[in-house]
């Protein structure tokens, strides 16, 4: 029996159908059962964001005075050694983080693949997913290329697939609002949830499905 296959319309970018590109159901017609999977990606994607560099000082790295602040007895007060300690305000910290913790956690490929393929199949399924037959622009334009987006119905927050080198591509979507890039081979889970649509090409929808199988 021959694979099943989703077909999806392919677009140019003043919105004109330019013919259809036929996908393979087990990458973008999956019914995941397991969403376990997709909430670990999601976890990993955030947590691998975190940059960890909170750090508070200890009691040796606090300037000030070593001198004990009054005499050990007589005096009627608890005893102190320095106003580093720290019981006093200004004093260091005890089990505050010192800029070294790592935050940094992973997830096996196949885990990760599954959640992909997951969420792809409902963006196809819902029509989060524009296939464009290019996406090679002749020079940077922003206000062209917000036209282009408003021609293909790419409406709300989009996610722009960007495979290989596009400089204009790039220049052109960095001052549009709530338009986000991402490298062919770096869609994350993240991703495609977060946003509303995803502009990809022809060429670089293939690659995802290619990776994914």
């Amino acid at each position: 029996m021959a694979e099943k296959k989703i077909s999806l319309p392919v677009l140019n970018l003043k919105g004109e159908e330019a013919g259809k590109v036929e996908l393979a159901n087990e990458v973008f017609g999956v019914q995941l059962d397991n969403q376990q999977v997709v909430k670990d990606a999601v976890t990993v994607y955030q947590a691998n964001l975190r940059q960890a560099t909170a750090k508070t000082k200890k009691r040796h790295e606090v300037h000030g005075s070593n001198k004990k602040p009054w005499r050990q007895k007589g005096t009627g007060r608890a005893r102190s050694g320095d106003c580093k300690s720290p019981i006093w305000v200004g004093g260091g910290n005890v089990f505050g983080p010192d800029g070294t913790q790592n935050y940094k956690l992973s997830q096996n490929k196949k885990a990760h693949n599954l959640a992909l393929r997951g969420v792809l199949s409902e963006k196809v399924a819902e029509g989060g997913i524009i296939v464009v037959d290019s996406l090679e622009l002749a020079k940077a334009n922003t206000k062209e290329f917000a036209a282009n987006l408003k021609a293909i119905k790419a409406e709300g927050k989009v996610l722009v697939i960007v495979d290989g080198e596009n400089d204009n591509l790039v220049l052109s979507a960095r001052n549009i609002e709530n338009l986000g890039l991402t490298e062919v081979d770096n869609v994350a889970v993240y991703d495609v949830l977060y946003f509303n649509k995803i502009v990809v090409s022809k060429d670089a929808i293939k690659k995802i499905e290619e990776a994914l199988k």
